[in-house]
């Protein structure tokens, strides 16, 4: 398909927009999918609130440049999908994950967070991280912990002398 200029810039100027406002990314070459596939993917990417684009990768490193993603550039050649997360940073490493693993002609190129660049061989590491409210749950887990064991403590003595009087009473009574 022949693209204007016109049409080259608004593709440049959306891509680098979502870039912009992304907190990961994530490349694929979708070669020997069929294109229900893709479909299947792009719904999946829909539903995890992923934006995902098929785009020349000329068009594609004039869109990161001067983001965060810039450093996927070397890793833009061949026939690539990008995946931008806005809402959790592991979002685009469990979709390609998942998905490769249902497709072997799907295969994950690198993975960008934070501005630097991770090869697909961390896409295990980087698609464990928990979500944000999986991050808060812990973090809260964790600042409740020490108080939970205060509190354990402090009602321990009390139930300590209630049981040894109980044991002293029920002695008593027995002789």
């Amino acid at each position: 398909m022949v693209l204007r200029l016109d049409d080259k810039k608004a593709i440049v100027n959306e891509v680098a927009q979502v870039a912009s406002g992304a907190i990961s990314a994530a490349i694929a070459d979708y070669r020997g999918l069929t294109v229900a596939k893709m479909n299947d993917l792009r719904v999946k990417a829909r539903n995890s609130n992923i934006y995902l684009k098929v785009v020349r990768n000329t068009l594609a490193r004039r869109a990161v440049q001067g983001t965060a993603f810039a450093c996927l550039d070397p890793a833009l050649v061949g026939s690539l999908v990008l995946a931008f997360s806005s809402a959790e940073p592991s979002a685009t490493a469990k979709l390609f994950k998942d998905f490769a693993k249902q497709n072997e002609a799907f295969t994950v190129k690198g993975l960008s967070l934070d501005g630097k660049f991770f090869p697909a061989s961390h896409i295990d590491a980087l698609a464990s991280l928990p979500t944000r409210d999986e991050a808060i749950a812990q973090l809260m887990s964790v600042m409740n912990a020490p108080i939970s064991k205060f509190v354990q403590t402090l009602a321990a003595v009390p139930t300590k002398v209630v049981r040894t009087v109980a044991a002293v009473r029920d002695q008593k009574e027995k002789s």
